[in-house]
């Protein structure tokens, strides 16, 4: 079955009760037993519910993994994947990465025992240099946030193959659509369904996929013992938003390119980060391992200002200024003060994560309009 048809049809089935085509939202905490222990393979929804399991049916098939887990966001995903290691356990993970992320791992992880490194990806070698005996996880996002690094997911996977090392990769900014990481020897892939899985900017969810049956069981077991799970109604908001990805990727990837052109012949701008671009340092591998370069287009003035950044985002009409992404509508960010506040200053100046520094995520509005936008703003 080809992806577009996946996304509508991969792992689904019309609901056996009513013949229903969509699946209904079953919200109930609880369901009848005939007997003590004995039930229609739902007891409880935390363990299990049937408007979950489709979702979860439906993420399995369209990352090409066999079994798929809902959580109430993305973070809480990355959590029950941090659970899975043990105080004295050592992860490496990109440097240039959502801010939550490196919030979760520095703030509560590492007190609660985790080894943290962050190195830059984009050459495997950094990581090589940095595994130890009790290294456990590299945590790869790619394209990452805000810089648009990308890493060889393959050939990092070939680097730690038979070491009894996990590869997890967050491929929210890519979407199935683009990217498969499991097809390239990830042993997990995270989503922030929150974005482009859900597609319309009005659910929060997260989602883990896997193809190995023991890690599954892990997983599973952190998902119902800790209790992070979807509900009903947030599920079937991002079931149907997936019955749509491919065709709103297809149109974010389009403007996307298109802004990114612009923004690189603009003269009032420095550096334009899109992976589309020839001029990208991982061009080549982007266009390796990626089918598309995505709807995500960062940018900083040649100028240096963060005054040129503000006003810049406090004049756009039909680009919001806002935390997220990935959904139907144009939005902008400033990366310093928004989504990667938490990342000390120093830190983020390393990473080249400046105070002029916007980030876009390009929706599937018509293109003559944002880049009207765009110029207006910028003059």
């Amino acid at each position: 079955m080809k992806f577009n048809t996946k996304t509508i049809h991969g792992n689904q089935h019309h609901d056996p009760t009513t013949g229903a085509v969509m699946m209904p939202i079953y919200q109930t905490s609880t369901f009848a037993q005939s007997s003590p222990g004995v039930h229609q393979g739902y007891d409880y929804s935390r363990g299990a519910n049937p408007t979950r399991a489709a979702l979860e049916g439906a993420l399995a098939s369209i990352e090409n993994g066999t079994h798929g887990f809902a959580f109430g966001s993305g973070l809480a995903a990355t959590d029950s994947v941090m659970k899975l290691f043990s105080p004295g356990d050592h992860i490496i993970a990109m440097d240039d990465l959502y801010g939550g992320s490196y919030r979760m791992f520095t703030r509560i992880y590492q007190r609660l025992g985790l080894e943290f490194d962050f190195v830059d990806m984009t050459n495997p070698t950094n990581i090589e240099e940095k595994i130890k005996e009790n290294t456990k996880l590299i945590w790869i996002e790619t394209p990452t946030n805000p810089l648009m690094k990308i890493a060889d997911i393959q050939a990092i996977v070939n680097l730690v193959k038979g070491r009894g090392i996990l590869v997890a990769v967050d491929n929210t900014f890519a979407s199935p659509y683009l990217q498969n990481p499991l097809d390239l020897g990830a042993d997990i892939v995270m989503h922030s369904a929150t974005k482009y899985l859900g597609g319309h900017s009005d659910v929060v969810a997260g989602a883990l996929v896997v193809k190995d049956e023991e890690l599954a069981e892990k997983i599973h077991f952190q998902l119902f013992a800790g209790g992070g799970i979807l509900g009903p109604q947030d599920s079937y908001l991002v079931l149907r938003g997936i019955k749509t990805l491919h065709v709103r990727m297809q149109r974010h990837c389009e403007n996307g390119r298109k802004v990114a052109e612009f923004l690189s012949n603009h003269p009032k701008i420095g550096k334009v980060f899109y992976p589309g671009l020839e001029s990208h340092p991982n061009h080549e591998i982007a266009k390796k391992q990626m089918r598309d370069f995505g709807g995500m287009v960062s940018f900083n003035f040649k100028s240096g200002n963060r005054e040129d950044a503000v006003k810049f985002l406090e004049s756009v009409k039909i680009f919001t200024l806002a935390e997220s992404l990935g959904g139907v509508e144009s939005l902008a960010n400033h990366p310093a003060s928004m989504t990667h506040a938490s990342i000390p200053a120093e830190k983020r100046a390393e990473k080249g994560i400046t105070d002029d520094l916007v980030r876009l995520s390009v929706g599937i509005e018509d293109i003559e309009d944002l880049i009207k936008d765009l110029e207006q703003a910028l003059a």
